[in-house]
Formats: C-alpha cells, sequence, structure tokens
C-alpha cells in the first residue's frame, strides 16, 4: 500500500470538509429560498435580479420604490422607504401594503391608496428612561400616497410618494386660520366693551380703566399666538447640513441666557448654563435659537419662586448626537399630559399666572424644530419634581 504524505492528507481532508459545509449551504438556502436550482438552459444571470431595463427605469422613477419576489422578500429598495417605516431587514413591515402586494400578484391591476406610518425611533435616551417615570418622546409621522403593480409573474413593485411636507403644511395653515379666527373673538369682545363704557353718559373711569386692560390682555395673547404660528410655520421648513450652517451649541445656549435673563430674574428663577464648549452641529440659527428659548421660558414659568432651571450640553454616548437639557425644579407634568404635550395648542391642567397667557404652541414648535434636523426631542417628569426636557441633534458632519 502506497502510504500517503502527512501534508497531502491534511489538505484532502480540508477540501471534503468545505465540500460538506458547501452543500449544507445550498440546501439551506434551497430551503429559504434564498438560492434557487435553476436548470442547465437557464442564463449566468442571477434567478432573483432585475432585467438592465427595469432597473434602470426603478431609478428613474420619483420617490422611493419596493421590489418583492413572490416568497415576499424585498430583492430591491429605496433607502426612503426603510426611513419611512414600510421595509425593515428585507421584509415588508407594513400589513396594508403586504395585502395589497397580495392581491397584486394574484390578480394584476394596480391598487393605489393613502398610508400613514412613523418614522422608526432613531435615539433612545438611556439615561432618562432609568428614572422612575417614563421618557416621552416624539415620533414624526409620514403621510405617503402608495402604488402597488405587478411587474411580471415573479415580482411585484410598491411606489411611495412622501406628502408629509403638504400634509404638515396644510394642518399649520389650517390651524392658523381656526386658531386665529377664535382668538379674535377675545379683542373684539373687549373693544365692544371698552366702547359701551366710552358711550354710556355716566362714564365710570374704573370700569372704563378695567375694560381698557382687558383689551390690552386679549391683544397681547393674540400677539404671542399669532408670533408662535408664525415661528411654527418657519420650523417646517426642512434644514440640509452644510459648512455654511455648522453652529457651535454653547455659544448659541449662552447667547439665548442672556435674552432670556430679565424674565427669569422677574421669576426669581435662576438660570445656570454649563456643558461642553466644543460641540458643533448644523442647524438654522433662528429655528435653534426658538426651540431652546421655548423650553427656557417654559421652565421658567413652571418653576417656583427661588427656584433654579439648569442649561446643559454634551455628546451623547454615541457620539453621534448633541445632547440639550433643560433641567427645572419645578411643579413637573401630570402622566396623562406626557403623551400630549407635544400636541398644537394642547395645555395641560397645571397652569399658572405666568402661563396663563400660553397657547399650547411652544413645545409644538420645539418638535418641529427637532424633527427638521433630523432629531429628537423627549421629556421627563414626575409631579412635584420637576421636568427635564431632552434635544438630540446630530453633530455636524
Amino acid at each position: 500500500m502506497i502510504e500517503m504524505p502527512i501534508a497531502a492528507f491534511v489538505a484532502l481532508c480540508l477540501v471534503l470538509a468545505m465540500l460538506v459545509v458547501g452543500a449544507v449551504v445550498v440546501a439551506v438556502g434551497v430551503a429559504t429560498h434564498r438560492f434557487r436550482v435553476d436548470s442547465a438552459q437557464s442564463d449566468d444571470t442571477d434567478g432573483d435580479d432585475l432585467s438592465d431595463d427595469t432597473a434602470t427605469l426603478l431609478s428613474l422613477l420619483p420617490g422611493a420604490s419596493i421590489v418583492v419576489d413572490e416568497h415576499d422578500e424585498v430583492v430591491r429598495s429605496s433607502p426612503d422607504a426603510y426611513r419611512l417605516g414600510v421595509v425593515s431587514d428585507d421584509a415588508i413591515v407594513d400589513s396594508q401594503v403586504l395585502d395589497a402586494v397580495h392581491k397584486a400578484r394574484r390578480s394584476g391591476g394596480k391598487r393605489q391608496f393613502d398610508l400613514t406610518t412613523a418614522t422608526p425611533e432613531r435615539f433612545i435616551a438611556q439615561g432618562d428612561r432609568k428614572q422612575a417615570a417614563a421618557t416621552k418622546s416624539v415620533q414624526r409621522p409620514n403621510w405617503l400616497k402608495v402604488t402597488v403593480g405587478r411587474i411580471n409573474d415573479r415580482f411585484v413593485i410598491v411606489l411611495l410618494t412622501d406628502v408629509s411636507e403638504a400634509v404638515r403644511f396644510n394642518q399649520v395653515r389650517d390651524s392658523f386660520i381656526t386658531n386665529v379666527s377664535e382668538q379674535l373673538l377675545g379683542p373684539t369682545e373687549a373693544l365692544a366693551k371698552l366702547a359701551d363704557s366710552l358711550e354710556c353718559e355716566v362714564r365710570d373711569p374704573a370700569q372704563i380703566a378695567a375694560d381698557a386692560r382687558q383689551v390690552r390682555s386679549s391683544c397681547t395673547k393674540l400677539n404671542h399666538m399669532v408670533s408662535d404660528l408664525l415661528l411654527l410655520i418657519r420650523a417646517q421648513e426642512p434644514v440640509t447640513p452644510s459648512s455654511a450652517n455648522r453652529l457651535n451649541v454653547m455659544e448659541q445656549l449662552q447667547a439665548i441666557v442672556a435674552h432670556v435673563t430679565p424674565q427669569a430674574e422677574a421669576a426669581d428663577v435662576t438660570l445656570n448654563v454649563g456643558g461642553a464648549d466644543d460641540v458643533v452641529i448644523n442647524g438654522d440659527t433662528n429655528q435653534i435659537d426658538s426651540a431652546v428659548t421655548k423650553l427656557i421660558e417654559n421652565a421658567i414659568g413652571y418653576s417656583n419662586p427661588g427656584g433654579m432651571v439648569s442649561i446643559t450640553v454634551a455628546k451623547a454616548e454615541d457620539g453621534q448626537h448633541a445632547v440639550i437639557r433643560v433641567i427645572d425644579q419645578g411643579v413637573g407634568i401630570a402622566k396623562k399630559d406626557q403623551s400630549r404635550i407635544f400636541e398644537r395648542f394642547y395645555r395641560g391642567a397645571e397652569q399658572s399666572e405666568r402661563t396663563a397667557d400660553g397657547v399650547g404652541l411652544g413645545l409644538a414648535i420645539v418638535k418641529h424644530v427637532a424633527l427638521t434636523h433630523h432629531g429628537d426631542v423627549s421629556v421627563w417628569s414626575t409631579p412635584g419634581q420637576g421636568s427635564t426636557f431632552t434635544l438630540s441633534l446630530p453633530l455636524a458632519r
């Protein structure tokens, strides 16, 4: 018997082992539809791939596109389909879209419908979630126009048109018209009372003065609301990172604190700003100024006399985001209100003399500024212990 050299024997064993592993992988792939065994007459192209003409056409289509094979696996997808919450892990996760795909595959034709999804949560404030109360965070809803059709016996295409910006603009416009109309009633009624007092034969100076104060108060509230609505509209404008909009967060915070210090002093509240001075973001100066100012004003309004409001900035643990926190020791927010405080015109039950003139738009402005900057805002609060608002924004590119 001819003895086989040890080196040759080891090499033969390795080859056999690789053949066994390859056979197992192919078998599993066929069983899970990851691989397809075609006949010898099939061409050399990938069985799950689209033709070059179809792929080129898809690249020219506006919006996001998804191509699904006969096993409901996503073989082609635009990145926006993941951001819009329709695709995850190479599968369609929305049941309405998947149902339309099945119907199109069976009977052909075209299906169109409207769909509302939520952008997957990108940030989790781990530090806040360890506290006694849950952190409430905002989510961006997406309003989509969906078209589903069959390409051939194997593939179905899903086209997504994001109309969110148009819907949001229309909502703000409608809110503006409705609420301005309602708020105009206050000044007009106050003016009517003042006119009655002035026309009265026996004029009461005290009554005239009271009516004049009511006119001034109504006008002040109306001006406040119109100003906030204009800020809210501007907060809908998307922000594109560039070298022209790089902002040093600490410098921005110090300027804001200097601006609101007189308001804090009038309320007997101390402002304290600190944190890292090398945190830089891409952002619109006016939008960031509006958002942080609203958070600080909100904290001042709900703080007790002699209280302190802390404003800090740091880099998040993921190294990709700036974290701005506004912390107060005030009355806190009731649990039932925490899920709604970022809604437009929502007002919680706990109002003080300093917050009575608010119209419920401040935190809505903060929310939209965060979202247009591809960031997030969240709140932790316990009644009687105060609140912490956390604004997370991507670091400058």
